[in-house]
This record gives C-alpha cells, sequence and structure tokens, in this order.
C-alpha cells in the first residue's frame, strides 16, 4: 500500500478496470469508479438494513487518483451511521496498478441509502442485536 492507512472497512468489490470503460485521456471514467462504489456500499447498505434499500444521495465524493485499463479496483465500505431510515455509508475505493502489484486509494465517498420496504416505502432499519 501506497498510504499510510490502510483501507478500513469491509473489502466489498474487486472488479477489473476494462478498456472499454476509459475518457478520452485514456483514464477510466469516474462515473464507472462511482458505480462500483455504489454497487458496493449498496451491498452493506442492504446488509445493515436487513433487505431492500435505496440510494439517495452521494454526500461527498473525491477522485484522488486516476484508475489505468487493467488495474484492479477494490472496493472497502462501511456503516458510518444510522438513522431512523437511512444509513450513511462510508466508500474507499484502491486500485492494484497494473503489472506493478503497487496499492493506491484512489477515490472516497459518503453514500446515503434508505431501506425501503416492498412498496418502495421507507421503513425502518432494524436496531441491531446485543452482543453476547
Amino acid at each position: 500500500m501506497t498510504e499510510d492507512t490502510p483501507p478500513q472497512g469491509s473489502a466489498t468489490l474487486r472488479t477489473v478496470a476494462m478498456p472499454a470503460d476509459v475518457n478520452v485521456n485514456g483514464d477510466i471514467f469516474g462515473g464507472w469508479v462511482l458505480a462500483q462504489m455504489d454497487v458496493a456500499s449498496g451491498i452493506i447498505a442492504a446488509e445493515r438494513a436487513g433487505g431492500r434499500v435505496t440510494t439517495v444521495a452521494v454526500d461527498a465524493m473525491k477522485f484522488i487518483r486516476p484508475v489505468g485499463v487493467g488495474d484492479i479496483l477494490g472496493v472497502w465500505a462501511w456503516v458510518e451511521r444510522v438513522g431512523r431510515s437511512s444509513m450513511a455509508i462510508k466508500i474507499e475505493a484502491w486500485a492494484i496498478r497494473y503489472r506493478k502489484g503497487v496499492s493506491e486509494k484512489v477515490t472516497e465517498g459518503l453514500f446515503t441509502y434508505v431501506a425501503i420496504d416492498e412498496d418502495g416505502k421507507p421503513r425502518p432499519v432494524p436496531d441491531l442485536p446485543d452482543a453476547p
């Protein structure tokens, strides 16, 4: 890792950046990275909510370094806070650089999700069970 602080949270997603995902400069589109972060954070939000969730906001997004073709993008996510029906999920995306094996943080963000029922209406996020 090139950062002083290794990724936090749970390693939620790993994928390879492909040539079809590049912009005119030859870097991977930021929107592609954002989509991977939404998938990963949605997994964490659904686990915590015990069911369906929907993304309601991207509260913060910081692009730190570009992602290149062939880089392995790993996304780490964790629950930052829980409200009555909403959750803030913190996300870090790291790239293992193609043919170099060096890992660098490339993006970080904070996404808000709302737990929803089968009709798409907000529902309470269940309390966590007490630890033994």
